[in-house]
């Protein structure tokens, strides 16, 4: 809902004045300095996410041709909170173009400093007031394959935003720290299925057109937004406790992917049973028709390639365990999201752990083997990619570089080394208040240790300090026999998603 500017004091109807007259004399560009991309400072992304304001929701027009190659007509409209003075305000953006821009309904001049879209409203912005922006652009679909945003599949197109890449499709602050509620406004085609995150609210036939209204009920990072438009169909069951579920596949593919896709009720049940009841109003399994060479965590709708469920040479088990890995994200980064890409092995740790004890219990793939050979290898992932909670920067030009074997096996034996520590019931106790006292917010390594060392009901800092920041491996609790191999001889086995 729509915050109400509380009144301005005289001092701020002064300077809005002064800002005014100034405007109409052409002053004010010149008594700014030039624009220059900002960031809230995370140590691996330093200009994503901006300061000096809290958004509340995104509400993103997209229309949608019917040609993947074409840019979408959009409008974006963000509602939020200003937590400073503003004269600028700068959004993440980049691949688009921008036509208009208004704050407080009012045109606003903009330009772009790297991957930035910074305005200058006409009226500057005070600390505490309510902040509306609508900025008309476009969301291209073309460019790098590997630098994320739309991706193009054989029928239209998916979203895969993950680290940094939602300012590729929309102006927004691109942090996972800055969660926010969406809705999804889609006209397409009318041959066409368009789903997106959350519950639909409408659906309106223009004719050749129609428009898809899709709305979520809890807050979502940038990063997890998704928008599917092809020749789908939308598949619909039902999962514990009347959980909506729906998946989209290619209509062709409806019969075919039919016997994974119905194993999503039981992943629900098996994961509510490990950490507590599902945290969204639906989810479901979106298969696209693309190579993107991960899966990912769409939240309320995980993106999976079509070639996962078909090609023969993954086995049963393991794509069962695959979806599980998805799915538990929907507890740890998506509920629970990092406050920066630091705690990137909160999500995938919990997310890989759940995954080997799936396989455990479903097709006896033994935990505590998978979690030797990650032993075996932990040193020289650290070596190569740092600990698990200080990650080095992603490579030049390669952000997805970021999900190396470290934050995935690495980190998940993290947790199980914290297992043999604390025992099994204090580390049920810890997941589930973990995933409960931080529902719908964002949170820390220190955090999660804290609480850690609360359940315990003793000091685990020295325990976090190895083996989460130090460059060698510490002695496994409860196997002291375990050694970790020489860098050359170590195998990784793990993937990004």
């Amino acid at each position: 809902m729509p915050l109400t500017p509380r009144n301005p004091s005289p001092r701020a109807r002064w300077l809005r004045s002064a800002v005014l007259v100034a405007a109409s004399a052409g002053l004010v560009a010149a008594a700014l300095p030039a624009p220059t991309p900002l960031g809230i400072g995370d140590p691996l992304f330093p200009h994503l996410g901006n300061p000096g304001y809290d958004v509340l929701s995104y509400d993103i027009d997209l229309t949608y041709q019917g040609e993947n190659t074409e840019p979408l007509a959009a409008v974006t409209r963000i509602e939020a909170l200003a937590t400073a003075d503003l004269e600028r305000i700068n959004l993440d953006f980049t691949h688009g173009k921008v036509t208009s821009v208004t704050v407080g309904g009012e045109p606003a001049t903009f330009e772009t400093s790297g991957e930035d879209l910074v305005i200058t409203p006409v009226r500057a912005v005070e600390d505490g007031e309510a902040l509306n922006i609508a900025v008309t652009h476009t969301s291209d679909p073309r460019g790098a394959a590997d630098s994320g945003g739309w991706v193009r599949t054989g029928d239209g197109l998916a979203m895969a935003n993950q680290a940094d890449a939602a300012h590729r499709v929309f102006p927004s602050n691109d942090h996972p720290a800055d969660k926010a509620h969406f809705t999804f406004r889609i006209t397409a085609p009318s041959a066409l299925t368009a789903v997106a995150n959350g519950l639909p609210t409408g659906r309106t036939e223009n004719g050749a057109t129609t428009t898809w209204t899709y709305r979520t009920s809890h807050p979502m990072a940038t990063e997890l937004a998704q928008v599917s438009i092809g020749r789908t169909t939308v598949v619909h069951r039902t999962g514990p406790h009347g959980l909506p579920v729906r998946d989209v596949v290619r209509t062709a593919d409806k019969d075919l992917m039919e016997p994974w896709l119905k194993r999503t009720p039981g992943h629900l049940e098996w994961m509510e049973r490990q950490v507590g009841p599902y945290p969204f109003e639906t989810y479901g399994v979106l298969v696209a028709d693309a190579e993107t060479g991960f899966e990912l965590e769409t939240q309320t709708l995980s993106l999976f390639e079509r070639r996962l469920f078909t090609e023969t040479g993954f086995p049963e088990w393991y794509v069962d365990s695959v979806m599980v890995h998805e799915l538990a994200h929907h507890w740890f980064g998506n509920s629970v999201s990092p406050r920066t890409w630091s705690d990137l092995w909160l999500n995938e740790g919990h997310a890989s752990w759940y995954e080997a004890l799936y396989a455990e219990e479903t097709a006896k793939q033994s935990l505590e083997r998978r979690m030797k050979a990650a032993y075996g290898a932990s040193d020289g992932w650290r070596a190569a990619g740092g600990p698990p909670a200080a990650p080095k920067p992603p490579a030049p030009g390669r952000k997805i570089s970021l999900f190396r074997p470290v934050v995935y096996d690495g980190s998940a034996l993290v947790l199980y080394a914290l297992r043999q520590e604390i025992g099994k019931d204090a580390f049920q106790r810890l997941e589930r208040r973990w995933v409960s006292e931080h529902k719908d917010s964002t949170a820390t390594t220190a955090d999660f240790t804290a609480l850690a060392s609360e359940v315990a009901g003793r000091d685990l800092t020295s325990f976090f300090a190895g083996w989460l920041h130090a460059e060698k491996t510490p002695p496994m609790p409860g196997h002291p026999d375990w050694r970790s191999l020489p860098a050359g001889e170590a195998r990784s086995a793990a993937k990004p998603g």
